[in-house]
C-alpha cells in the first residue's frame, strides 16, 4: 500500500485530499503541529474509512528535516498547508533529500516559477516533485491543452474562478489573496507585458448554471505559464471573483485603496474573514470555474472554445484537491517521469475529470465559430469569397490598407450629421485604412478614409444573419445576406441607446462587399437618411498588412 503524508490534512483542501486518498486505497499520515488536532482529524478519517490506514505525525514545516519525513514511512509527501506566496520550497527540498515524491497545491506565482530549480536534485534522487497540483495551474492548463488541441494559433486565453458564497474560507487563503491585492501584477495583455493592479477590473463572465458573475485580475502562476505554454498573440488572464457581488466589490475597493495609499492589507486577514462570513448568508452557494480560448483552429477558421465547471453547494472546495489526487495516483502508477516542475502538461484533463465523478461537479465544453459574422450567417458564410471571409474572421487585431473614393453629404444638414459622426468628405482617390479588433463577442472597426476617422462596434450576432452596428449613441440592426459571391448589408432597425426609433425616420444602407479581379477585398457603402439625403458613400479596396 502506498502511503501519503498529508501536511495540512485538517484544512479545507487537505481534508478533501485525505478523503480521496483513502477512497482509492492509499494509506494516509495526518501531519500537523498540534497533536490533539491531528488526532481529531485522524479519528474522523478512521470513522469514515474503517478499512483505511490512518496514522498521525507531529511536525512543523518550518523545522522538518529529511529524517522527519522518512520516519513517517510515506512514499509521497503532499503539502496542502500554504500560503505559498513569498515562501521557499523547504518541504519539497526535504522530501527530495528523503527520497519521497512530492506534490503541493501552490498558487504562489514566484513559488511555482522558481520550483524547476529543484529538477536536477529530483532526477538524481529518482523522485517526482510537482507544484501547483490545484485548480491553478494544473486544472486550468489541462483544460486549455484540450481546448486548443490542433489549433494553428492562439490569440487569447483566460481562466476564471468564482467560489460559492458559503465555501469555507481559510486564513491562509485570505492571506494569499491579500499578499497581491492592490499591488502591481505583471500581465501579458495587448500583445505586451504590462503592469496591472491586483484585483483590478470588474469583468462580467458567464459561468453557465452558476450565472453571470463579476471577476477581477488575480495573480496566479498561470499569468506566466499561459504565455509560455500557449504563446497567445494578444492576451493571457487569470480572473477570480467572490460571492456575493457586494463582497467582490468591497475587495475591488480595498485593492484600489492599497494601490493609492500603499499599505499592507495582510494584517487585515482575520477581520476580513469575519466580514466574508457576514456576507455568506447571501449570494449563490454554487462554486464555478471557467476557461476560454480564442484563436485559429486546425481548419484556419476563427474559433472560440469554453469549458465550465459548476459545483453544487458544499462541493466547491473539493475541486482544488482533485489535481493533487490525480497526480498522486499517476505517480504511484509510474506514469510520471522523475523531475521537478509545475504540474502542467503532466496530467490529461480526463485524469482530473475522473476524480470529479464522486462529487457534485458538472462540466461542459462548448466550441463555436470565433467570428460574429460566421455565427450570425451560419454555413452560408463559408461560401463567401476568401478575402471577404478573411477580413471578418481574422481573430484579434488586424490592419487593412488600400485606396478609396468618397462622395460627401448631399445637403447641408446631412453634412452636419456626417461631420459629427466623422464621415469623410468627397475625394477622388485617397488612402483607406481599417483597424479591426475582434474578441469573439464584438468587433471594433476604426476606419480612416482620406484623413477622416470614424469608428463603429459590431456585436450581438443572431441567427438569420443579424448583427448590431453602433456609431456612438446610435446603433443599427443589420441583416447580412450572401448573394452571388457578395455580402449584402441591409438596415432592419435603429436605436438611440436602448430605445427603438421609428424605422421610417432611420438611416438606410446600400452596401456590399465582394472581390475584384486582383483578388482584393472590395467595399461599397452608401448611407442615407430620410428627407436629408446621402450622408456618405465610400468605396474602394483593402489588403491586410503583414
Amino acid at each position: 500500500m502506498t502511503t501519503v503524508l498529508v501536511i495540512g490534512a485538517g484544512g479545507v483542501f487537505g481534508s478533501r485530499l485525505a478523503d480521496g486518498l483513502l477512497r482509492h486505497g492509499f494509506g494516509v499520515v495526518v501531519a500537523g503541529r498540534d497533536r490533539a488536532r491531528a488526532e481529531g482529524v485522524a479519528a474522523r478519517l478512521r470513522a469514515a474509512f474503517p478499512e483505511g490506514r490512518v496514522e498521525v505525525a507531529v511536525m512543523d514545516t518550518a523545522t522538518l528535516t529529511p529524517e522527519t519525513l522518512k520516519a513517517t514511512g510515506a512514499t509521497v509527501a503532499a503539502d496542502m498547508a500554504g500560503p505559498f506566496q513569498g515562501a521557499q520550497p523547504t518541504t519539497a527540498r526535504a522530501a527530495i533529500a528523503a527520497g519521497l515524491n512530492y506534490v503541493d497545491l501552490a498558487d504562489g506565482r514566484d513559488f511555482v516559477k522558481a520550483f524547476p530549480t529543484l529538477d536536477q536534485a529530483a532526477k538524481a534522487a529518482g523522485v517526482v516533485a510537482l507544484t501547483g497540483c490545484s485548480s491553478t495551474p494544473a486544472l486550468s492548463n489541462a483544460v486549455l491543452d484540450r481546448l486548443t488541441e490542433g489549433w494553428r494559433e492562439v490569440v487569447s486565453v483566460e481562466a476564471a474562478i468564482s467560489p460559492g458564497a458559503r465555501a469555507p474560507k481559510g486564513l491562509s487563503v485570505m492571506q494569499a489573496i491579500l499578499s497581491w491585492l492592490g499591488r502591481p501584477v505583471m500581465v501579458f495583455d495587448g500583445g505586451v507585458w504590462t503592469m496591472r493592479r491586483g484585483w483590478s477590473g470588474l469583468y462580467k463572465r458567464d459561468f453557465g448554471k452558476a450565472g453571470q458573475r463579476r471577476v477581477s485580475l488575480c495573480e496566479t502562476p498561470d499569468l506566466d505559464l499561459f504565455p509560455a505554454r500557449f504563446e497567445p498573440r494578444e492576451r493571457a488572464l487569470f480572473l477570480a471573483g467572490m460571492e456575493p457581488w457586494p463582497l467582490h466589490l468591497e475587495g475591488w475597493l480595498l485593492g484600489w485603496l492599497v494601490s493609492l495609499f500603499r499599505f499592507d492589507p495582510v494584517p487585515l486577514a482575520k477581520p476580513l474573514l469575519a466580514l466574508a462570513g457576514l456576507h455568506s448568508v447571501t449570494g449563490s452557494d454554487r462554486g464555478a470555474m471557467r476557461v476560454q480560448a480564442y484563436g485559429v483552429d486546425g481548419e484556419g477558421r476563427a474559433a472560440r472554445a469554453v469549458w465550465r465547471l459548476v459545483a453544487e453547494p458544499g462541493e466547491g472546495p473539493v475541486t482544488p484537491s482533485l489535481p493533487a489526487l490525480a497526480a498522486i495516483r499517476a505517480i504511484a502508477a509510474g506514469q510520471v517521469a522523475p523531475g521537478a516542475g509545475p504540474c502542467v502538461g503532466v496530467l490529461p484533463l480526463e485524469a482530473i475529470a475522473d476524480e470529479m465523478a464522486p462529487h457534485g461537479l458538472a462540466t461542459e465544453r462548448r466550441a463555436e465559430r470565433g467570428a460574429i459574422y460566421a455565427r450570425a450567417i451560419g454555413p452560408a458564410f463559408d461560401g463567401l469569397p476568401a478575402p471577404v471571409r478573411a477580413l471578418h474572421e481574422t481573430p484579434g487585431r488586424s490592419l487593412w490598407r488600400g485606396r478609396a473614393t468618397t462622395e460627401g453629404a448631399s445637403s447641408p444638414l446631412a453634412a452636419l450629421i456626417a461631420r459629427i459622426v466623422g464621415f469623410p468628405k468627397a475625394q477622388a482617390d485617397c488612402p483607406a485604412e481599417v483597424a479591426i479588433d475582434a474578441d469573439g463577442d464584438r468587433s471594433v472597426w476604426r476606419r480612416r478614409i482620406g484623413g477622416h476617422a470614424f469608428a463603429s462596434i459590431l456585436s450581438r450576432p443572431r441567427p438569420g444573419g443579424r448583427v448590431n452596428e453602433r456609431f456612438g449613441p446610435l446603433s443599427m440592426d443589420l441583416g447580412l445576406t450572401p448573394e452571388d459571391g457578395r455580402l449584402v448589408y441591409r438596415v432592419e432597425g435603429w436605436r438611440a441607446g436602448p430605445i427603438p426609433l421609428p424605422r421610417a425616420l432611420g438611416p438606410s444602407t446600400q452596401a456590399f462587399e465582394e472581390v475584384d479581379e486582383q483578388g482584393r477585398f472590395v467595399f461599397d457603402v452608401t448611407i442615407t437618411a430620410p428627407l436629408i439625403g446621402r450622408l456618405v458613400r465610400y468605396r474602394g479596396w483593402l489588403e491586410r498588412e503583414a
